[in-house]
């Protein structure tokens, strides 16, 4: 029977170009491993290694075998690594990314779990509506709503969220509700942009309506939307559990409860899906896990933007 050990002896010499410098990486004896090369030989049958006193060539034999023989070992290496990550106890700083509103949710309550599950790990929570480059920024994953252009990041998708139309008490006593989409064009909207106007796109009982609105303020950052529809300053788009929340708690109310914006994705998203650390790993597990047991959605990947 060939021993694998001797295959992935064979592959270093191939690859060292002598048996010296070959038996200097493998740590054992240079007539070990013409022993073992000459074994692998016998149990094939064929010559592998063209040996003179000056040079080192494989045959066409040797040079198939090799081709064939490397592939396998790459995998059994990969696969080695991968049980040993998967082994190891994360430690560590993870660097995160999150909109504001989605970071002040579900986020929070899985970042203490993280943290008490693995306690040799530290978290560093960065929250912004600005789509950070990754690698730029130092960032090990983010999260990110709604629709994702292509680039080389892995996504890995956590469910669909969409948002809802909310104004406060104290400014529906002094405009009355719309009663439909066309109706937003006379109120004051808070904008989530850089601009007092907008195109918003609605999803209702007619299908899909583009309305344009306007306002006194416009932020390109949740948290400052939402304060200024709490404070007043008109009717706001805010993503479903913040909206909820804020409902809840009597500082909003929904008004057109029949529409909502599209259905948009729920991402985490990170640089690379090689050799992913074991304390980035795990959380994206924890979160998968968090968001499925609420939602019962289940993940996908895809590639997306920076």
């Amino acid at each position: 029977m060939i021993d694998l050990n001797d295959i992935m002896i064979f592959a270093r010499v191939t690859e060292a170009g002598s048996f010296t410098a070959a038996a200097r990486l493998l740590g054992m004896p240079k007539t070990t491993v013409s022993r073992r090369i000459a074994a692998l030989e016998r149990e094939l049958g064929v010559r592998l290694l063209q040996r003179t006193t000056r040079s080192l060539n494989l045959t066409a034999s040797g040079r198939l075998y090799y081709e064939e023989s490397s592939q396998a070992l790459r995998t059994i290496e990969g696969a080695n690594l991968r049980l040993a990550e998967a082994r190891a106890e994360p430690a560590g700083t993870i660097r995160i990314s999150a909109p504001v509103g989605f970071g002040g949710h579900f986020l929070q309550d899985a970042i203490f779990e993280f943290l008490s599950t693995y306690p040799k790990t530290s978290v560093e929570l960065r929250l912004t509506d600005d789509r950070l480059n990754l690698v730029e920024s130092g960032i090990d994953l983010a999260f990110r709503t709604g629709v994702l252009e292509d680039s080389t990041l892995i996504a890995r998708k956590l469910g669909s969220t969409h948002r809802l139309l909310c104004a406060s008490p104290d400014y529906l006593a002094r405009c009355s509700a719309p009663d439909v989409p066309e109706d937003l064009a006379r109120h004051d909207c808070v904008i989530a942009g850089q601009s007092a106007q907008a195109q918003w796109l609605l999803e209702g009982p007619h299908g899909q309506e583009t309305i344009a609105v306007s306002g006194r303020f416009a932020a390109n950052e949740m948290q400052a939307v939402m304060a200024a529809a709490i404070a007043g300053y008109g009717i706001a788009q805010l993503p479903h559990g913040v909206a909820e929340a804020c409902i809840k708690d009597g500082r909003l109310r929904r008004v057109l409860d029949g529409y909502t914006t599209p259905t948009g994705g729920l991402h985490v998203v990170y640089p690379s899906s090689r050799h992913l650390p074991p304390l980035v790993k795990a959380f994206i597990e924890l979160a998968v896990r968090r968001l499925n047991a609420i939602t019962g959605n289940s993940d996908d990947y895809v590639i997306v933007s920076r």
